[in-house]
């Protein structure tokens, strides 16, 4: 990676005080999802459902995932709410009863019977419990199971790059044991020889809790501890294989092809409790944080909780100034523009900024675009391309590799919002 920015100067540490919320009288789960076009529901209003109950299933067009309740109770109606990606989606009402019944499909798989099982039956489980990317990118799991191509290497993200985020740190400090066994489970289902945990060198506690529980609990695990730079993007899987293996991957290329697989530190939480209990991920370390909220703290929340229920959790707004509510990070998550969004499996943050209004400049041709994209893009010529609706131009320009990583507006200083035009030239091709 040639340039990369240090953007941690607001960074909010994992020891954010963890703040109580009750579960939610209604979950609402999302029934449209960034990777899926289409839904077919099992159920129907009125229905007795419980905790873990398949609802149904999401169609992806190359994949089907199920989607469950996340409370026990009784169906609602089809409504429709904002959803991480910032644009309104169906979602699912559930009224919960407060019992928390598990649906009868969940088990408890003894050490001895998790051992027991084969690559296939553990890939099996990920696919029926719906293990996806909970770092944001929600692709499902079990499909970087199922290549053909020869892993050698299995990678954990923790590095959770954005500034103000840390609900994959939280669980990291408090589930330590869980995604330990759940990379386990990985290397089984991957086929891959080693793994390798990447974590920022500044997290000083979180490593020494990996390298004790690693050196106390799973001394045979072929686990490597790798300390990766206080950058961003450093997250982006493309950097983290670089700084760990040293390998360059073009964008756009299936990283199996060089032996490669890629899990998110919750999604290997949620690998685990897949395989033992047979259950999705239902619950979540979720982080709220910003100038525009009264306290900054951690919640664990259900997977279709409410907006405004967080924010009442955190006493609300402290300024009746204008406020920007960003669903996940501030560099790559999408403004809510009402107060009504859910919480869906992928997304573990809100950031509640007080708006400060920037007047847009012209570009003054300095390139602080161009020395600052991660994948060596141009990004004033795209944005110029885009302008002009010149098709060729823009696809000449490489468009589609961009990470929408944000650099790119963060960077600039005639406050031009470079990034938005590339979502722009994206969709003109």
């Amino acid at each position: 990676m040639k340039k990369t920015r240090t953007i941690d100067a607001h960074d909010v540490p994992y020891s954010l005080p963890m703040i109580p919320i009750d579960a939610p009288e209604v979950v609402y789960i999302t029934l449209g999802e960034l990777r899926t076009k289409s839904y077919t529901l099992n159920v129907q209003e009125g229905d007795q459902v419980y905790l873990g109950t398949q609802l149904g299933t999401l169609d992806g067009g190359y994949f089907i995932q199920p989607v469950f309740s996340t409370v026990s109770g009784t169906v609602g109606k089809i409504v429709k709410k904002f959803i991480y990606s910032g644009k309104v989606a169906e979602v699912l009402e559930i009224h919960n009863d407060f019992k928390d019944t598990f649906d009868p499909r969940k088990t408890d798989l003894s050490e001895a019977q998790i051992s027991a099982l084969t690559r296939e039956e553990i890939i099996e489980l990920a696919k029926n419990n719906a293990v996806k990317g909970l770092g944001g990118a929600g692709f499902p799991t079990y499909i970087k199971f199922q290549t053909n191509d020869p892993i050698e290497t299995l990678i954990i993200n923790g590095v959770e790059c954005e500034p103000f985020l840390s609900s994959d740190a939280r669980a990291i400090l408090e589930e330590t044991v869980q995604i330990f066994k759940g990379i386990e489970l990985g290397l089984k289902a991957s086929g891959a020889k080693k793994a390798i945990f990447g974590i920022k060198k500044k997290h000083k506690e979180l490593i020494a809790k990996l390298e004790k529980v690693k050196k106390e609990q799973f001394p045979n695990l072929p686990l490597t501890i790798h300390q990766t730079d206080n950058i961003y993007p450093q997250g982006w899987e493309n950097a983290l294989i670089r700084s760990a293996l040293g390998l360059n991957i073009p964008p756009r290329t299936l990283l199996s092809k060089y032996g490669v697989v890629v899990l998110n530190a919750t999604t290997i939480y949620a690998l685990y409790q897949a395989v033992r209990f047979n259950l999705p991920i239902y619950e979540r370390y979720f982080t709220m944080a910003g100038d525009a909220f009264t306290n900054n703290g951690m919640l664990k929340v259900r997977v279709g909780e409410i907006v405004p229920r967080l924010i009442k959790a955190v006493g609300g707004f402290n300024t009746e100034e204008d406020r920007i509510l960003i669903m996940g990070g501030p560099m790559t998550g999408a403004n809510l523009l009402l107060e009504d969004g859910v919480v869906s499996m992928t997304v573990g943050s809100l950031v509640g900024l007080v708006n400060h209004e920037w007047i847009e400049e012209p570009c003054i041709r300095c390139s602080a675009c161009v020395y600052s994209c991660p994948v060596d893009l141009q990004p004033v010529n795209i944005m110029n391309a885009t302008k002009n609706k010149d098709h060729d131009a823009v696809a000449a320009l490489n468009v589609d590799k961009c990470i929408e990583c944000g650099l790119c507006s963060y960077v600039c200083p005639s406050k031009i919002h470079v990034t938005d035009y590339m979502r722009k030239g994206k969709k003109l091709l």
